[in-house]
């Protein structure tokens, strides 16, 4: 426990320190989770709670299309934006996610620009969910978005009953759960800033060094 907290400290604390550099350079801040849902289902539960507890509690900054946009903004950019600078994403499926192409069509991005996704079945099973074709979506997105809605399903995951589960319960594990993947991604990053850092050896000058 003691571990998860210090976790939390230390990612919460590197977020705020980057957006702080962000607001300095008056750039536009990027979010750090983006919570993918059906509107129709969850956006006054589940996805609402998640958006208020991880910006209130954690002091992260979440993306809820509801809580971040305004009148005026294009949608599709808008949205595209988040998740191309997102950290990680929450994919919030639930009965009637699989009847929005749009919902698909968000999962297909996150999943496409590699992101970390934590997937949170509520009330509905993996198994359940398939893409509805109706004949009004091109060929290439329905493939796109079986593709992105099987990697998603066989992905370790949050499931929740919304009638019987314990909700306290549910935002620490989703805590937990997204102040890790947070944890990974910063470190994934650091290697990656640290291996780019490293002078790169090339054939012709060892060859130059061996014949002096």
């Amino acid at each position: 426990m003691q571990r998860s907290s210090t976790a939390r400290s230390n990612i919460c604390g590197q977020i705020l320190q980057s957006r702080k550099q962000v607001q300095t350079n008056n750039n536009p801040r990027p979010c750090d989770v983006f919570i993918n849902h059906r509107g129709i289902d969850t956006k006054r539960s589940v996805a609402g709670l998640l958006y208020n507890h991880l910006r209130r509690d954690l002091r992260l900054r979440p993306f809820l299309d509801s809580k971040n946009m305004k009148p005026g903004d294009k949608l599709f950019d808008k949205i595209e934006g988040a998740i191309g600078q997102c950290k990680i994403g929450i994919a919030v499926f639930s009965p009637q996610y699989c009847d929005s192409h749009f919902c698909l069509h968000e999962l297909a991005l996150m999943m496409e620009t590699k992101k970390k996704v934590i997937p949170v079945f509520c009330d509905v099973k993996p198994s359940e969910l398939r893409v509805k074709d109706y004949g009004n979506c091109p060929a290439k997105d329905v493939d796109r978005f079986q593709m992105a809605l099987e990697e998603a399903k066989y992905t370790v995951g949050l499931a929740f009953d919304t009638l019987a589960g314990d909700w306290s319960e549910f935002l620490a594990r989703a805590s937990d759960a997204v102040i890790k993947n947070l944890v990974e991604v910063e470190q994934e990053r650091l290697i990656s800033r640290k291996q780019k850092s490293v002078p790169q050896f090339h054939c012709r000058t060892y060859i130059k060094n061996l014949n002096n």
